[in-house]
């Protein structure tokens, strides 16, 4: 069983950037991919980045490639995403998945570990 923690949300101007951090506990951490995903009012959770179990393959949905980076810390147990350049249609609630397997994917149905969610606002 896992338990997954995010932080680092909060508002913030457009242009500007928010650093969201998932601490993981109760697997081990570095056995599995990790994702975040997002959900905005009224819409669909949407993926957002995915990472191997390694740190070396990521894969990042095109509405925010070349802004937002995730990367990992398995020594930390801890995933991130970087969010530069945000804007206001980024304003959504980031949630951190756990992967049922070692490969970075964009399926939801991929993931079985769930957090609780942090909200971002981005302000225009």
């Amino acid at each position: 069983q896992a338990q997954l923690v995010e932080s680092g949300g909060g508002l913030v101007q457009a242009g500007g950037s928010l650093r969201l951090s998932c601490a993981a506990s109760g697997r081990t951490f570095s056995n599995y991919a990790m994702g975040w995903f997002r959900q905005a009012p009224g819409k669909e959770r949407e993926f957002v980045a995915s990472i191997n179990w390694s740190g070396g393959t990521t894969i990042v949905a095109d509405s925010v490639k070349g802004r937002f980076t995730i990367s990992r810390d398995n020594a930390k147990n801890t995933v991130y995403l970087q969010m530069n350049s945000l804007k206001p249609e980024d304003t959504a609630l980031y949630y951190c998945a756990q992967s049922a397997g070692v490969f970075a994917a964009r399926f939801d149905g991929q993931y079985n570990y769930w957090g609780q969610g942090t909200q971002v606002t981005v302000s225009s």
